[in-house]
């Protein structure tokens, strides 16, 4: 593996963190896979948790950079959140499974292996995220995150699941990959 990433890299503006997650690894203890997809909020996006100021719910965006921010979406799915300091925080949408793939596959059901993490409700639920793990440091076990970049190709578009700040091209996927959890013209 390579290097393996820290608060300095996470301490940056919320849509370069986004862009430079591509490519890199997630684990959550041992399981996980490359990164392919990701979405940028800002405390000033009207799309963000953040936009209203802290409240409990979103108080690890207004922490240090390098945390993650794990909250329930539609009161069903846990979606993970990497924080980049200032109320901002990058959403981890999508991966390509890599390691663990029958471990995932005993928490989601055998299905195909492109939709094991394909949209972050998937992707926690295969990874065991829950929010136990909120505030949670990223460079802590039980997460690894690694800088590898094997990705040729990033496509940048509008984020998805959301009804505001919708012309912001926030969204950051590997170009042409199979596992994003919506696909994207390139």
């Amino acid at each position: 593996m390579s290097k393996r990433l820290n608060a300095v890299f996470f301490g940056r503006p919320s849509a370069d963190v986004a862009r430079d997650l591509i490519g890199c690894t997630l684990l959550t203890n041992g399981v996980g896979g490359v990164i392919v997809e990701t979405e940028a909020y800002n405390a000033d996006d009207p799309a963000s948790h953040s936009f209203r100021g802290p409240t409990p719910r979103n108080a690890p965006m207004f922490g240090p950079a390098g945390h993650a921010y794990i909250y329930r979406i539609y009161g069903l799915h846990w979606c993970l959140n990497f924080t980049t300091g200032m109320g901002a925080a990058v959403l981890i949408r999508a991966i390509r499974p890599e390691r663990g793939i029958d471990v995932m596959r005993q928490r989601r059901g055998a299905i195909s292996e492109r939709l094991l993490c394909a949209g972050p409700g998937r992707l926690c639920q295969a990874l065991g995220i829950t929010g136990e793990l909120n505030g949670s440091s990223l460079s802590a076990e039980p997460f690894k995150v690694f800088e590898d970049r094997s990705v040729s190709h990033i496509a940048a578009c509008q984020r998805i699941g959301i009804s505001v700040a919708t012309e912001i091209d926030w969204r950051f996927c590997e170009a042409g990959s199979p596992y994003l959890s919506k696909p994207v013209r390139v």
